[in-house]
């Protein structure tokens, strides 16, 4: 794939993904930096691809004591020691359909960071088309990044925003599993049931599992079939405000990206708070 079979598949921000043939001609290019960002965050010590870092989701995304995210301060640290400027084109990638790294890359855009792409199909189809891979990592010298304040509004939602946009009959997607939305589990299949005291959905929520947007090589879908999904199926339109959530705002952020993106809405925000919040929240009304 090439960046001609993305602009085929008819996005509406084509230029948000890269193509794996783009990526390894622009692997030695110094105005371009990947950053790798894994569920499984011991993934990239056992191979990753050559000149890139390591984001880990856990300690440098988040504040290591509140629940929120890093501060300017943190962030601006964060970007200072990968050697990345306000210039540089940050490509992101990782293992599961991209799931965190498009997580990592909706944190960068809380901060406005201005060229953030995803590499499309992520570690699986790089490693799938064997290219190449290492266990070195680079050496990379210091930028003088000036991060801004962080800005919330725009692509992320607090409780007390979900609630007005629920009581509003505002546009809700539930990216989780069928079960979760249920209330059947607490968490995906194969995970520890835990995080919330009750399960099901917050009322008017549609179910939209967030991998239905990726193929089997975790490439994107093209932008019919994403349609075909969230409008045909959840019933969205482009000009509606929608709100994404799921556990703890990591899947919804695939969702945030695809809806943001690739289908060009421009009213999406990511809860982040998601079910870990809404399911604890005493009188949060909850639908099963």
């Amino acid at each position: 794939m090439n960046e001609q079979d993305i602009a085929a598949k008819g996005y509406a921000h084509a230029g948000a993904l890269v193509s794996t043939q783009w990526l390894s001609e622009h692997l030695e290019d110094p105005a371009v930096r990947v950053l790798e960002s894994d569920e499984d965050v011991l993934l990239y010590d056992m191979g990753h691809i050559p000149g890139s870092l390591k984001i880990d989701w856990h300690l440098d995304l988040n504040d290591p004591v509140q629940r929120d995210y890093v501060s300017r301060e943190q962030f601006q640290e964060l970007l200072r020691s990968l050697g990345i400027s306000k210039t540089t084109t940050v490509i992101f990638y990782g293992d599961k359909n991209n799931w965190w790294a498009t997580y990592a890359l909706w944190v960068f855009k809380l901060f406005g960071f201005p060229d953030a792409r995803i590499l499309d199909g992520g570690r699986s189809k790089w490693e799938a088309e064997e290219r190449d891979m290492t266990t070195d990592v680079p050496r990379v010298a210091r930028s003088t990044y000036e991060a801004p304040e962080r800005h919330d509004a725009k692509i992320r939602a607090f409780m007390r925003d979900v609630r007005e946009h629920m009581d509003a009959g505002g546009r809700l997607i539930d990216v989780r599993s069928p079960d979760e939305f249920t209330g059947k589990k607490l968490h995906m299949p194969e995970y520890p049931q835990e995080g919330a005291l009750r399960g099901g959905h917050i009322p008017g929520a549609k179910s939209v599992p967030w991998a239905r947007a990726a193929n089997p090589d975790g490439t994107f879908k093209p932008a019919g079939e994403l349609r075909a999904i969230y409008e045909g199926e959840a019933g969205l339109s482009k000009g509606d405000e929608v709100v994404a959530y799921c556990r703890i705002g990591e899947r919804s952020s695939h969702t945030w990206f695809v809806l943001t993106y690739l289908l060009g809405y421009d009213k999406v925000r990511n809860y982040d708070g998601s079910w870990t919040e809404w399911g604890n929240a005493v009188r949060a009304p909850i639908e099963r």
